[in-house]
């Protein structure tokens, strides 16, 4: 056996690379002393020492071999410089990087830009630990400057109030404004330097007062980067595009009375589904599932310019009030789309299913689908209870009762399965006609969603196999465990409420969900929900199969999406490929480039997610900006060292309350136990405590709410009860702090 020191030094000069079957054959271990090298490795994890991601061991701090950086700055010498994108700050300040760039266009990026890199031996110095060299240039930074339209008195020029900070103001000029008006969001194009005076722009576009979701989400769309303009090439491919109005080598499922379920508003359905009980006498209580998915490889053949777009945004990116999304709308909206009673292509999947929701067979077919109707959840749901209206009353027999006994069934293969079961209810904004906020609401969790989301999953497994059987390169889509630390961190927590985690043994999601049936319908379940959702690694894209542990699942891709996501526009073409249903399958080499393209489009999803939390962060921000001096209930939803986040009761808004306003006392912060404490008093604020606080700041462009607290903490376990401190005016000392809401989730994410 290898000493602990070899096999560090191995996953050393290997990382991202070394798993436990590389280095067994490394050492040439054999037999049973794999399993002493498998313990050895775990009390390596334990002690911190390595880290498991991607079924690959890694120091931690180490990076991948392929990954997406932000450019951050030029050291003494000009040489550009970059930091992962994916950074766990627990691993402390992200590395700087040296960028070596190449000779072509594609891999000349800049200060600003993010762009995916390789790993390199190459030698580095000065403030850089690692070198890299470019292999695709991933975002240019916008040459257009965002900011707010202020004018001033008299004859002097109106002037440009940047919404990044780093920018210095510019004068307008006054001759073109576009019709903007003071107060409102608009981009400009520097005009003249500050070399030869002050620096002078013009106005590009105006995106109208701040107050509306569209000048809000395009903050967003700025600041992080995301493509929302289609190139004139990529529009005029989708305008050259034809229906399809023959059935050619296309199975004929027009007559199967396929349904779309979709949220009311929803302009493009990815999805169509139908059952009925299996005409099989040996399978006896089983039902057979159609799920029939947009075929959009059809269109977006790989290389073209719709494609090489598709595949740079990612994904579409959903604010409140519009979506910007992976493709033109003719396609997303208008061919792709599975329109009701409308003739349209897809690939579809038929899975056979026993009595106990085991999943017996499955086949993939393209087809040519007709929908029999479009419905939204609340319109099924109420059908299946009894509220038909004239649409569902005549699919109630056919249609929609078989599909809720299936789904019946495929519950039970679930609860057999047990996926980690949080319950993080979903606020959603309601917006006024005018784009601004009306208010902020929970929407109902119904069995129509459930029953959609348990079809698209057992879907998307059925692609997985099918592939992984075909042996055709495949990006699944992955979720590993939780990490030691996060881990550790989750049993000290859980310690405070005289709960524990298994110490010994494979930690599965039943494990979890066991810790949260004990606290439902308890004052803690939502705070542990919370912790439990924190201790969880994020979902990712990659051509590594390590399962996905939150669905708890052996193998899964996404498949059921490709109008929005890029990875399902793989599995497609995957499929095309490997079963051999046309031309317009995967390109030659896809192999090769699998890595780095899980690695682009996991970035952008984040990114997506991000802008869309920013976006609501400051859509509440704004809303809420003239109720300063109102007081609410809330709930500690997050405890670090300058203070606590507190999130309101009634409208799921995030705010700040930092630790210097918190009475007389000194408050120190526990890590483990997740709360403030008071040096002298023992006063103690924890996660999931409820709290009244008053608002005393509003900052939209910031997207962040500052409070003071008026009810105070708990000594000895007690809730004390003491007179409200007196309203302070203007922000409470110590700044405030960028809040940090819930994700913002959309149905079918996982």
């Amino acid at each position: 056996m290898p000493s602990r020191e070899d096999i560090l030094a191995f996953v050393a000069d290997n990382p991202g690379r070394a798993g436990k079957r590389e280095i067994a054959r490394h050492f040439g271990i054999i037999g049973g002393a794999r399993i002493h090298l498998k313990k050895m490795l775990k009390d390596l994890s334990e002690e911190g020492l390595l880290e498991k991601r991607n079924k690959r061991m890694i120091r931690p701090g180490d990076m991948p071999p392929v990954f997406v950086a932000s450019l951050v700055a030029r050291d003494r010498d000009g040489e550009l410089l970059g930091v992962p994108v994916d950074w766990d700050e627990e691993a402390g300040d992200p590395p700087k990087i040296l960028i070596l760039t190449g000779k072509t266009k594609a891999t000349q990026p800049g200060v600003g830009d993010r762009a995916l890199i390789r790993l390199s031996e190459a030698e580095t110095g000065g403030e850089a630990t690692h070198a890299a060299r470019v292999i695709k240039v991933l975002e240019k930074r916008q040459g257009a400057i965002l900011g707010i339209l202020r004018k001033r008195d008299g004859d002097r020029p109106p002037y440009l109030e940047p919404i990044d900070r780093k920018q210095r103001e510019l004068d307008i000029d006054p001759s073109d404004l576009k019709e903007a008006g003071d107060g409102d969001l608009v981009s400009v194009q520097v005009t003249r330097s500050g070399r030869y005076g002050h620096p002078q722009a013009s106005i590009v576009e105006r995106f109208g007062t701040m107050k509306s979701e569209k000048a809000i989400s395009e903050i967003a769309l700025q600041s992080h980067g995301i493509p929302h303009v289609f190139p004139a090439s990529v529009e005029a491919q989708a305008e050259a595009a034809k229906p399809v109005e023959k059935l050619g080598k296309r199975e004929d499922w027009r007559k199967i009375p396929l349904i779309t379920i979709d949220p009311p508003d929803a302009k493009d359905h990815d999805d169509a589904v139908f059952a009925e009980p299996d005409e099989d006498p040996q399978n006896e209580g089983g039902h057979t599932v159609y799920v029939a998915i947009a075929d959009v490889a059809y269109y977006v053949t790989p290389g073209s310019p719709m494609d090489r777009e598709a595949s740079l945004r990612g994904n579409s990116v959903y604010f409140p009030d519009r979506v910007i999304p992976m493709l033109p709308e003719r396609i997303s909206n208008q061919l792709c789309s599975l329109r009701e009673k409308e003739d349209k292509p897809a690939l579809a999947v038929r899975m056979v299913f026993d009595k106990s929701g085991r999943k017996l067979k499955h086949t993939f077919h393209r087809v040519l689908m007709r929908s029999a109707a479009k419905l939204s959840y609340i319109q099924a749901q109420k059908a299946i209870e009894g509220i038909a209206d004239e649409t569902t009353g005549t699919l109630l027999e056919g249609v929609l009762k078989p599909l809720w006994a299936a789904y019946e069934v495929l519950k039970k293969g679930r609860h057999d399965r047990e996926p980690l079961d949080l319950d993080l209810p979903e606020r959603k904004i309601k917006l006024k006609e005018d784009g601004t906020v009306d208010h902020v609401y929970v929407p109902e969790r119904l069995d129509a969603h459930k029953l959609i989301e348990e079809f698209m999953i057992q879907a998307n497994v059925s692609a997985a196999e099918t592939l992984e059987k075909q042996k055709t390169a495949l990006l699944y889509r992955v979720h590993d465990a939780s990490t030691p630390e996060k881990l550790e961190a989750l049993k000290d927590f859980l310690t405070t409420l005289n709960m524990k985690l298994p110490t010994s043994g494979g930690l599965r999601p039943s494990a979890f969900n066991s810790i949260l049936s004990k606290v439902k319908d308890t004052p803690h379940a939502h705070l542990v929900n919370e912790v439990v959702l924190r201790s969880q690694a994020q979902a990712e894209y990659a051509p590594q199969n390590i399962g996905h542990f939150g669905l708890n699942l052996r193998r899964y891709a996404h498949f059921t999406s490709p109008i929005r996501r890029y990875a399902d526009l793989l599995v497609h073409r995957g499929l095309i490929s490997a079963l051999g249903l046309g031309k317009d399958g995967l390109q030659d080499g896809i192999e090769s480039k699998l890595d780095a393209i899980g690695a682009e489009i996991s970035a952008a999803e984040r990114r997506a997610m991000l802008a869309e939390r920013d976006t609501i962060d400051r859509l509440i921000a704004l809303w809420m900006s003239d109720q300063i001096g109102a007081t609410f209930q809330g709930r500690v939803a997050g405890v670090v060292k300058s203070g606590l986040f507190v999130r309101l009761q009634d409208t799921g808004a995030d705010g700040f309350v930092p630790a210097s306003t918190i009475g007389l006392d000194y408050y120190r912060y526990d890590e483990g136990s997740h709360a403030l404490i008071g040096d002298k008093t023992g006063e103690t604020y924890q996660l999931g405590d409820q709290v009244e606080v008053r608002l005393v700041d509003a900052a939209p462009f910031a997207g962040s709410l500052t409070f003071e607290l008026i009810s105070h903490g708990r000594i000895g376990g007690k809730q004390i009860r003491k007179a409200a401190p007196k309203a302070r005016r203007g922000p409470p000392k110590g700044g405030r702090t960028k809040t940090s809401p819930a994700k913002h989730r959309r149905r079918r994410s996982s």
